[in-house]
């Protein structure tokens, strides 16, 4: 894995070169390079088994690379001394729905690794809890116990405790799926808001772009290797919709070579 100084003077968020890896001899992240910079909303989109999944692991130093290597927020992600600075919700995460905590106190561990696990919470961390559970629209459910919830719901509180620690970066691996529109709503509402007020960059892991599409910066389009990389203006011109209820945009990834 290449390293880069910390001193960098203006460090993509997400840089990766030349990366590979297999599964048993399968490839599944064939020679991907691509560039993530700080405040943009990114969106990485590809059919099922595109390899969408893995290369998130390795953008966050979860999986050690074949080929190829990865800067994050300007240095090897294993290095990373402040974790806190990376928000994460892995894919089909969900809470136990017998977990005893309350919303809010699901929350509030999001801020432990920035404050320190040893220190109480401060007026700070609490005040950041309240507002990013504005943001997500979950104020009134504070204290509502997390197995109480819907999916959509449990989904914003996981976005929330990813939020709360002021995250330079955001990674969210198909944050979306299965949820109703509302929800959808809601988390474009609250990532759009917070990107905008922190200045995180987003790498967003998704099959539906139509929540989002109005925000989006950048778009990477994967099948084991990046087919394509550029704004969403150049992939509409395409004659692609980045629509929720098109057909062309999964038909379009599910037919290219």
């Amino acid at each position: 894995m290449g390293l880069v100084a910390e001193t960098d003077p203006s460090p993509a968020a997400i840089e990766a070169k030349g990366l590979s890896f297999s599964y048993g001899g399968t490839p599944a992240v064939v020679d991907v390079s691509l560039r993530v910079e700080p405040g943009e909303f990114c969106a990485l989109v590809g059919p099922n088994g595109s390899g969408k999944s893995t290369l998130v692991r390795l953008l966050l130093g979860l999986l050690q690379p074949d080929a190829g290597f990865v800067r994050c927020l300007g240095g090897e992600p294993r290095a990373l001394a402040e974790r806190w600075r990376i928000g994460y919700v892995p894919q089909r995460h969900s809470l136990a729905p017998a977990l005893p905590a309350t919303v809010e106190e699901v929350v509030s561990t999001g801020r432990i690794a920035r404050r320190g696990w040893w220190r109480p919470p401060s007026r700070d961390d609490r005040r950041a809890v309240a507002h990013v559970l504005e943001a997500v629209g979950l104020a009134g459910l504070a204290r509502r116990p997390v197995g109480a919830l819907s999916g959509g719901e449990q989904q914003r509180v996981l976005i929330a405790k990813a939020l709360v620690s002021e995250p330079a970066l955001l990674v969210l691996d198909e944050p979306v799926a299965g949820v109703d529109a509302s929800a959808q709503r809601a988390f474009r509402d609250s990532v759009v808001h917070e990107v905008r007020e922190h200045g995180a960059a987003v790498l967003l892991v998704t099959h539906e772009l139509g929540a989002v599409a109005a925000d989006l910066d950048h778009v990477l389009v994967m099948k084991q290797s990046i087919v394509f990389d550029g704004g969403p203006t150049e992939l509409s011109a395409r004659g692609v919709s980045l629509g929720v209820h098109a057909d062309d945009l999964p038909l379009w990834l599910e037919s290219l070579t």
